[in-house]
């Protein structure tokens, strides 16, 4: 295959719809911008959210709790879903997201206590529940805080 032989897929590109080409277009004189006003101007039109002069709906609909915006965000998984490693392996983030288990660790992952682990492993993670924790260890492997 060369250069000059390569094309899109079938179907995925479209011809661009050439506004303001005259009457016999359907889509002439004023291109689809009516008549004056705001949106007919070059530049026109209003920023994002707002209402025309009406309180905005970010500003009408009440605020609660804190957002601590420097608050650590975990990415978990459960204790079950270590199942899938083989026995005696060292799952860390890394191997968690190859395995498919989670797509972003985030600020890191945490692992939660939901469900039985039946294997022997030793899981380097940024966080453990208390009954993530015992689970691993009753199971014979080792719960590493990286």
């Amino acid at each position: 295959m060369k250069l000059h032989e390569l094309s899109p897929a079938p179907g995925s590109t479209k011809k661009a719809y050439r506004v303001g080409r005259g009457a016999g277009s359907g889509n002439g004189k004023t291109a689809g911008k009516g008549h004056k006003g705001q949106n007919a101007r070059s530049g026109g039109g209003v920023r994002p959210g707002f209402e025309g002069g009406q309180m905005p709906l970010q500003r009408r609909i009440p605020k609660r709790g804190f957002v601590n915006i420097f608050g650590t965000k975990y990415a978990t998984i459960n204790v079950e879903d270590l199942n899938r490693f083989e026995d005696g392996a060292v799952v860390d983030a890394k191997a968690i997201v190859e395995a498919g288990l989670l797509k972003k660790t985030l600020d890191g992952v945490k692992v939660l206590g939901r469900g039985e682990l039946t294997k022997k492993l030793t899981v380097n993670v940024a966080a453990f529940s208390a009954g993530a924790k015992s689970k691993i260890e009753a199971a014979g492997g080792k719960a590493e805080v990286v």
